[in-house]
């Protein structure tokens, strides 16, 4: 009988990382995402997710999801190329297309499928792709999966994306697509869309592509995104959006000139062999956006308890590193410390997401906490005090 080799490897690979105290204790949550949330049933001060705004439990956003499933059913039947293109589909994308100011919008069914769909579908071996070091896994992904030349450039470091452009003009032909998170999810600075732009006005064939996860609902008039933040959006070819974040939904999208996201209608191999997006985070979506364009009251509350936040973790002594958003990693270099510190932190009914490699660097590990609207003053000053003695306790501080 043969050895199971595979099993013997994993076991030995799970083994390694719970000896170096880095394995990832999955949390189960058996309530809605809000400020606090509940764990075997404890409750926890909810610092570890994306759910910036508060809309993943919003009621008006779950009437609206359950009002779209009464009146189109719960599934879509098929793949939306055959039968499977409802009418909230397209109501959706036209809504989302005016909030972002493009052209069109295709939605899918997440983020990572956003860039999945749009890469490998216009990227031809005549071409080539410019990506920022740390972007996104689903940009990594979307890169391998296309027939163009892949090229690095050194994070934000917009003089080694220019010398990456000068590589490429002698060895490609065909278009330069530069893409970049919009903001970096892991250290929450932004992308330099400004001078990124200069380069493409200054080289022929360069097209631009942002992933603004993390500045959808943040940045921007009534959180349009870092393109609007920016006031760049004619100079911008594809925005990719995330709609599980700030939109408390799921799903992605992609946007465009319209002959663009027609042509990834008739050619994106996620859009023509799998299921569109549910017909409820249509409905939800919507409703959303009608929030978004009410009013900025939830973004700026965001704003004022980041800054609050922020500045008092900066003022004990903690490294927040470059961040430039909600997003708060407090930096430990060593992954151990971030594991240990999530797990303290878990202790006192505090859930936190330590971030270690290959998620980031080696000797970059941090913990990430996740500012959002619902937070109130009390909250955020009993996870700073609390913090504050883990951190001494662990020579952060």
């Amino acid at each position: 009988m043969f050895n199971d080799i595979l099993t013997m490897r994993i076991n030995e690979e799970l083994d390694k990382s719970k000896k170096k105290q880095v394995y990832n204790n999955i949390k189960t949550i058996q309530s809605p995402q809000g400020r606090y949330i509940t764990i075997n049933n404890q409750k926890f001060l909810n610092l570890c997710s994306n759910n910036y705004l508060g809309l993943a439990n919003d009621k008006d956003i779950i009437k609206s999801a359950i009002e779209s499933i009464s009146k189109y059913g719960i599934g879509n039947g098929a793949v939306r190329s055959i039968s499977g293109t409802m009418q909230i589909h397209l109501d959706f994308e036209s809504r989302l297309a005016h909030f972002k100011g493009v052209q069109d919008v295709l939605v899918v069914q997440s983020g990572y499928q956003a860039n999945v769909t749009l890469l490998p579908t216009i990227i031809s071996d005549n071409d080539c792709i410019i990506s920022d070091e740390l972007n996104h896994a689903s940009i990594i992904d979307a890169i391998k999966l296309s027939k163009g030349k892949k090229y690095i450039y050194k994070h934000k470091d917009i003089d080694d994306l220019e010398k990456q452009i000068k590589i490429a003009e002698e060895e490609i032909e065909g278009i330069k697509l530069i893409i970049t998170d919009g903001v970096f999810s892991m250290d929450g600075d932004i992308a330099d869309l400004k001078e990124i732009v200069k380069l493409k006005k200054k080289y022929a064939n360069i097209y631009i592509a942002v992933d603004d996860a993390h500045g959808e609902g943040v940045l921007g008039k009534h959180g349009r995104g870092l393109v609007d933040h920016l006031s760049v959006q004619n100079d911008i070819d594809f925005e990719i959006g995330t709609l599980s974040k700030a939109f408390g939904i799921a799903g992605g999208f992609i946007g465009g000139k319209k002959e663009v996201i027609d042509y990834l209608r008739q050619r994106s191999r996620p859009f023509l062999f799998s299921t569109g997006l549910d017909i409820a985070m249509c409905g939800a979506g919507i409703k959303a956006i009608d929030i978004l364009e009410g009013n900025d009251d939830l973004i700026n509350k965001l704003w004022m308890n980041t800054i609050y936040f922020q500045k008092k973790l900066i003022d004990l002594g903690f490294d927040l590193g470059n961040t430039q958003t909600p997003i708060t990693p407090i930096i430990t270099k060593s992954e151990s410390k971030a594991t240990i510190m999530s797990q303290k932190l878990f202790e006192q009914n505090i859930l936190v997401s330590p971030i270690i490699y290959p998620t980031v660097p080696k000797n970059t590990g941090r913990i990430r906490l996740m500012i959002s609207a619902k937070h109130t003053k009390k909250d955020l000053d009993n996870a700073i005090e609390i913090i504050t003695k883990i951190g001494q306790e662990l020579e952060l501080i």
